[in-house]
C-alpha cells in the first residue's frame, strides 16, 4: 500500500512549466483536483500536502531541494514517518518515452536520473514504487540539460495531460496495492 506520493522538481519559476518538473507538475494538478493545500514543513525541506484516495489518507510531498538532492529530503521524510520503501511512490520525468507516456514499475537502477539516484542512496533501496513520465529526447545536437530545462511545446502539453490523466484513473488502484492491475492499464497504453 502507498502511503506517500513524491514528485520531484526543481524548485523557483524558473522552473515551474519545464520537462524536469513532471513531478511537481502532476501533483500540482492532482492536489487541485482533490482539493488539497500544500503547506511548507521546513523539517523535510518540502511541501506536503495531505488528501483521500482511495479511502485512505495519502501524503503528497514535493522536496523543495534541487533534483539532485531529492533523495535527501525524501530519506528526512521516510525516517520520520517510519516508511518502508514499497510505501513510497515516486513520479518523474523519463526521457526514454515520448511526451505523456506512462510506465509504472518497482525498483531497478537510477538510469542516469539523478534524483532517482539521490532517493536510492538516501533509502538504501531500490525498492520503491516509480511512476515514469515520458518527456521525449531532445532533437540532435542539443544539450540534454537544457531540453529537460525548457518548457514543453502546446502539443507536448496536450499529450502530458492526457497522461496525467491516465494516473489519475488508475491512482486508486495503485494506493490500495493493486499495482498489477495498475501496471496492466498503464504500461500498455499509448496516447
Amino acid at each position: 500500500m502507498i502511503k506517500i506520493i513524491v514528485g520531484l522538481g526543481n524548485p523557483g519559476r524558473q522552473y515551474e512549466k519545464t520537462r524536469h518538473n513532471a513531478g511537481f507538475l502532476f501533483l500540482d494538478g492532482l492536489a487541485a483536483e482533490l482539493g488539497c493545500k500544500w503547506i511548507i514543513d521546513s523539517r523535510f525541506q518540502g511541501l506536503f500536502a495531505e488528501c483521500n484516495i482511495a479511502a485512505q489518507k495519502v501524503m503528497l510531498f514535493k522536496p523543495e531541494t534541487f533534483m539532485n538532492r531529492s533523495g535527501y529530503a525524501v530519506g528526512k521524510v521516510a525516517r520520520y514517518y517510519k516508511l518502508l520503501p514499497d510505501e513510497i511512490l515516486v513520479v518523474h520525468d523519463e526521457l526514454d518515452f515520448g511526451a505523456g507516456i506512462i510506465k509504472l514499475k518497482k525498483d531497478g537502477g537510477h538510469a542516469g536520473h539523478n534524483g532517482l539516484r539521490d532517493i536510492i542512496a538516501h533509502l538504501g533501496s531500490k525498492e520503491f514504487y516509480r511512476l515514469r513520465i515520458g518527456i521525449g529526447r531532445p532533437a540532435n545536437g542539443k544539450a540534454m540539460a537544457d531540453f529537460v530545462l525548457s518548457p514543453f511545446s502546446k502539443n507536448e502539453w496536450e499529450l502530458m495531460a492526457a497522461g496525467f490523466s491516465l494516473i489519475r484513473e488508475s491512482l486508486n488502484q495503485i494506493i490500495s496495492g493493486d499495482i498489477t492491475a495498475a501496471m496492466t492499464k498503464l504500461n500498455t497504453r499509448y496516447l
